[in-house]
């Protein structure tokens, strides 16, 4: 790892254990990635006649989300999301030759990251509901990376008498 060959020395007691470090890094980095996947955090909310979920999903497209009833009670709100990393070609005093050379470049994209904190990868959130909802007067929108959804209640069951004829 290059953290360590900048800041250790390469020889001496510990240099063994760095070599051990960085081939691990290497075979790491060699693996097919597997799919990651993140929870985004929601507020749930209840008033007298609804459930209000509002959830963190910055940087989803409203496409790549999906909102679907598992069951009568169940919500569930799955997606995807991948980031994509843009270079601005820096201007260049030596015209078009250089231009070219820093696409070229650009084409094939060498990031050392520092950090990546950022959630990647597939999500799924279930809510069950304690009462019944309204599956059909479900409401959602996706404005400012927030996602948010209203889940009506069912109005109470009102029991019927039947005559008999």
């Amino acid at each position: 790892m290059s953290l360590f060959r900048a800041n250790f020395p390469t020889s001496g007691d510990f240099a063994p254990l760095f070599r051990l470090l960085d081939d691990y890094d290497v075979h790491r980095s060699s693996r097919s990635a597997p799919v990651r996947s993140f929870s985004p955090r929601f507020d749930v909310r209840e008033s007298d006649d609804a459930y209000h979920l509002d959830g963190e999903l910055p940087g989803i497209a409203q496409k790549d989300i999906d909102i679907e009833f598992s069951d009568p009670q169940t919500l569930v709100v799955k997606g995807r999301t991948e980031r994509e990393y843009h270079t601005s070609p820096e201007a260049s005093p030596e015209g078009d030759e250089a231009n070219l050379d820093q696409k070229a470049k650009d084409a094939q994209p060498a990031h050392h990251f520092w950090a990546s904190e950022r959630s990647v990868g597939e999500f799924q959130r279930t809510f069950s509901f304690p009462a019944r909802v309204d599956q059909d007067a479900v409401k959602a929108s996706l404005k400012n990376g927030i996602l948010s959804v209203l889940v009506p209640k069912t109005t109470a069951a009102v029991s019927k008498k039947i005559t008999i004829e």
